[in-house]
């Protein structure tokens, strides 16, 4: 959420990052609702004030005397005419707060300018896509694919994008979370098993509410939401807190299956791992000092990239334009790996730094050098998302004989140097 003085002294920032982002929202309309709402909370605040006067000068006067009694109806009439304005502001108010809500945050000035993907910019490569194997294919094509990742039953049991993961590929799937999880404790990232299952205010502090209610998964009658992103009950766990200064930055880490309706998604982004209703992500998450937010956000991306290196997957970097931007974000970086049997790059992590947005929302805050809470900057990263890394493994990794080579970062937890189909 933005600084409300934000909006009243400098509304053009404003309208500038709705601008940036390529969104529909009405900044005149919600700057009048925020000029009536201060209006009328000044109202009650001077009807208060001449409630406290009146009573004062009623103290002073006998009581049943002419004058009390005229002081009496004087009071009465502010009463009522209080608890009209009051109940004015409060309605005002929930429709401010709705209306702020709408706002989203303020792009940082390197973010570049852009209404699509075809407008992201790559800041960085690794590896080279030309040394993978000459035998690659959508990893769908791969003979045996369906022994070991199984769509059709999982379409049956619930729906399509719920596979079945079976045997070695049930294995592989637990070595890849393991290894991330590894990589981060290593990291300096604390493990954290966290709830699967969120409130709304949960996922308003995150962003996922107003914005995303159309992408996760609703519990009808304790009206609880499946986590779309371990990003939700990790950013919470210190909602409405003051964190010790002295503890920042606190770096937290989790596995988590994640749930996304991702409705309106067909072709062949659609197809096999690409993307899927039910998949397994582990995240990582910083609450930190404003003062070092971006430079805490380079360090969490080549937390991302590290992973990659290790798992010898060529891999890119771009920094999203404003109007490929997430709402909630100030910056963000995507990574993308190669994907040699489809031919084209694979999202696999997200790193982003949100400044005060979601604290805001979220009341976290610290206590500055002069004992004064102020809020922290939250900042997340994908390290990594199952899916897209195992199907560029499957495809980069694959042998004349049908087995897939794994990274030697892998082996130990995989317990074999090759996957087989069969």
């Amino acid at each position: 959420m933005l600084d409300p003085k934000l909006l009243r002294e400098s509304p053009e920032i404003v309208r500038a990052a709705v601008a940036k982002k390529n969104l529909n929202v009405d900044v005149d309309a919600i700057e009048a609702l925020d000029q009536q709402w201060r209006t009328f909370l000044a109202s009650v605040e001077t009807l208060r004030a001449q409630q406290k006067a009146v009573n004062g000068e009623m103290a002073k006067l006998p009581k049943g005397s002419p004058e009390f009694l005229a002081k009496v109806g004087e009071m009465k009439a502010l009463k009522g005419e209080l608890k009209e304005v009051e109940g004015s502001l409060k309605e005002t108010g929930t429709t401010w707060q709705e209306a702020m809500l709408s706002l989203p945050n303020v792009p940082h000035e390197s973010v570049p300018d852009g209404t699509s993907e075809a407008d992201n910019v790559v800041v960085a490569t690794h590896g080279d896509v030309a040394a993978v194997s000459d035998q690659a294919k959508p990893h769908w094509e791969i003979d045996g694919f369906e022994n070991l990742f199984d769509f059709a039953r999982g379409a049956k049991v619930t729906g399509a994008g719920f596979p079945f993961y079976l045997g070695d590929g049930a294995r592989l799937v637990r070595a890849l979370v393991h290894f991330f999880l590894e990589e981060a404790g290593q990291a300096g990232y604390t493990e954290v098993n966290p709830p699967i299952f969120v409130n709304a205010a949960s996922a308003t502090a995150t962003g996922q509410l107003p914005d995303k209610e159309g992408q996760m998964y609703e519990t009808v009658v304790d009206q609880l939401y499946a986590v779309p992103t371990a990003e939700v009950p990790l950013t919470n766990f210190f909602r409405e807190e003051i964190v010790e200064a002295a503890q920042l930055p606190v770096k937290r880490c989790a596995y988590t299956p994640c749930f996304r309706r991702e409705a309106g998604s067909y072709g062949k982004d659609v197809r096999g791992l690409n993307r899927l209703h039910q998949f397994d992500k582990v995240e990582l998450l910083k609450w930190v000092h404003p003062d070092e937010s971006y430079a805490e956000l380079e360090s969490l991306r080549l937390d991302a990239e590290r992973l990659l290196q290790k798992l010898e997957l060529p891999y890119r970097v771009l920094s999203m334009c404003g109007g490929d931007m997430g709402f909630s974000q100030s910056k963000q970086y995507d990574l993308e790996v190669w994907s040699a049997g489809q031919e084209r790059w694979l999202e696999v992590s997200s790193c982003s730094n949100f400044e005060a947005f979601q604290a805001r929302r979220a009341r976290i805050r610290f206590r500055n050098t002069e004992g004064k809470p102020e809020l922290v900057h939250t900042l997340n990263g994908s390290g990594l998302a199952v899916p897209r890394v195992l199907a560029a493994l499957l495809e980069n990794n694959l042998q004349a004989d049908g087995t897939v080579k794994l990274p030697a970062a892998l082996v130990p937890y995989f317990g074999d140097e090759s996957l087989r189909f069969r």
